[in-house]
């Protein structure tokens, strides 16, 4: 379920005290490419809402990379999903877009539509240039102002935040409101955020990802099989584990709490060549990673959502099982960065809060 009420109301004033008051927007300054922006041509920028804990992340391919999109939740909010079904015309998509605020926050697309067709980009329908914009929402509006959510000019703000350097993480863009380990209940929750990790081999093959974490489930280290941030004990001091919970009943003598206000959403790319079908298993694949560090995941709470990027860099034939074993283990990364590097808020702690009580 998202925060409760009474709960939001004692932090929702206390942001200044939290120290996290958004600038413009949140992006990582100077330095190499990290994470997703490893993969030549494609970069990342965050806007955060300053009126409360939510904003959008915009991944940007302008010169047009082929896509694919796997939909593993049961309570999704997404758009322009069907055009990345293989069968479909269009072959390329320009930017993805990842929001809080709920369906509400799709708006954000629209904003990013605007930067690139002021930039001359987009799919070319002869009369016009159709940016090709596909996104995906996740619940954050139990924290704070429900009333307060990602607009159009959210999406326009973080297009134009976008850098090929080195991508921020934590409390940053749509994972401003994330939050995980909702199986009890909002009022025992943990913060969590954006994370994003890379693998480059040998022969130069990179694949990347990132993910904006809202999970109804526990966040687990699949190297230890330790919970890394979940859901907390009754009086929030230490984790629970959500997997000692189910296996005692206990989640289901709490009346199903965990209610369809979750989502993690995720984006691989990678500097292959790939078809819009292969593009497709890859984002199949990675969904391995939500299921390693994630649990549990793809429930009928979360709306679960990965995206695939391919920008062609590489002229030879794709290796798909090796790409797609590489994003699976980058999108496990990439979530457990996103746990570990989020900022506590009040009543909601981040996994550096409890990290010293384990």
């Amino acid at each position: 379920m998202g925060i409760r009420s009474t709960v939001r109301r004692r932090w929702m004033y206390g942001l200044v005290v939290a120290g996290i008051v958004a600038a413009d927007a949140a992006t990582a300054q100077g330095g190499a490419a990290t994470g997703l922006t490893v993969v030549k041509g494609i970069k990342v920028g965050h806007y955060r809402l300053t009126g409360r804990p939510t904003g959008c992340t915009v991944v940007l391919a302008e010169k047009g990379v082929v896509g694919g999109v796997d939909v593993r939740g049961a309570a999704p909010g997404t758009r322009e999903t069907d055009l990345l079904d293989p069968v479909n015309t269009v072959s390329v998509v320009h930017a993805i877009v990842l929001a809080g605020g709920s369906a509400f926050g799709l708006d954000a697309a629209g904003g990013v539509m605007r930067y690139l067709e002021e930039r001359g980009v987009g799919f070319d329908t002869r009369v016009a240039k159709v940016p090709i914009v596909p996104a995906a929402i996740l619940f954050d509006l139990g924290v704070g102002d429900p009333k307060i959510r990602p607009t159009a000019d959210c999406g326009y703000r973080a297009a134009k935040a976008a850098t090929s350097g080195p991508v921020a993480e934590g409390n940053v863009g749509a994972g401003a409101g994330a939050t995980v380990g909702k199986l009890m209940g909002g009022a025992r929750s943990m913060k969590a955020g954006v994370g994003t990790a890379s693998i480059t081999l040998p022969d130069g093959l990179v694949v990347a990802a990132l993910a904006v974490v809202n999970a109804l489930g526990d966040i687990v280290d699949p190297s230890t099989g330790q919970v890394v941030a979940g859901v907390r004990s009754e009086d929030g001091s230490t984790l629970a584990d959500a997997r000692k919970l189910i296996r005692s009943g206990a989640t289901r003598r709490a009346g199903g709490r965990g209610g369809g206000e979750n989502t993690t959403l995720g984006v691989v790319a990678t500097n292959a060549r790939l078809t819009k079908a292969q593009a497709r298993k890859i984002a199949q694949m990675a969904h391995d990673g939500y299921a390693r560090a994630i649990s549990p995941v793809h429930t009928a709470g979360d709306g679960d959502t990965i995206f695939s990027l391919a920008t062609g860099e590489r002229a030879e034939e794709a290796d798909v099982t090796t790409i797609g074993a590489l994003a699976a283990d980058a999108m496990a990364e990439a979530i457990l960065r996103a746990a570990r590097q989020a900022t506590g808020l009040p009543n909601l702690p981040a996994a550096r809060d409890l990290s010293h009580k384990r």
